[in-house]
């Protein structure tokens, strides 16, 4: 299992954008799968975007052509683009790191990062 350190949340206007990032320590970052997950309030923790080691994405319906899941292997980081934000997006956003057989399984997660949208 990695350290994951996520950063970037805060407030901001509907309409705004934001970016998070997760640095990960202690894995080989290169080859496994990461994800962004949020919690909304009331709600369960629910995927919003995952990518592999090899860069493909999936996202949920609810942010598609809105954010953006990217990584720099390099740094050891993933990023989450946000644009078009929505009151609806407020949540804390974790940071994960998937099963490199199974991007369902969650082996490892963040701290959270908490990101408001205020209408």
């Amino acid at each position: 299992q990695g350290q994951l350190v996520e950063s970037g949340g805060g407030v901001v206007q509907a309409g705004g954008s934001l970016r998070l990032s997760c640095v990960a320590s202690g894995i080989i970052f290169n080859i496994v799968p990461m994800g962004w997950y949020r919690r909304a309030p009331g709600k369960q923790r629910a995927m919003v975007a995952t990518i592999t080691s090899r860069g493909d994405t999936n996202y949920a319906d609810s942010v598609k052509g809105r954010f953006t899941i990217s990584r720099d292997n390099a740094k050891n980081t993933v990023y989450l683009q946000m644009n078009n934000l929505k009151p609806e997006d407020t949540a804390v956003y974790y940071c994960a790191q998937l099963a490199i057989s199974d991007l369902q399984r969650v082996v490892s997660w963040g701290q959270g990062t908490q990101v408001t949208v205020s209408a």
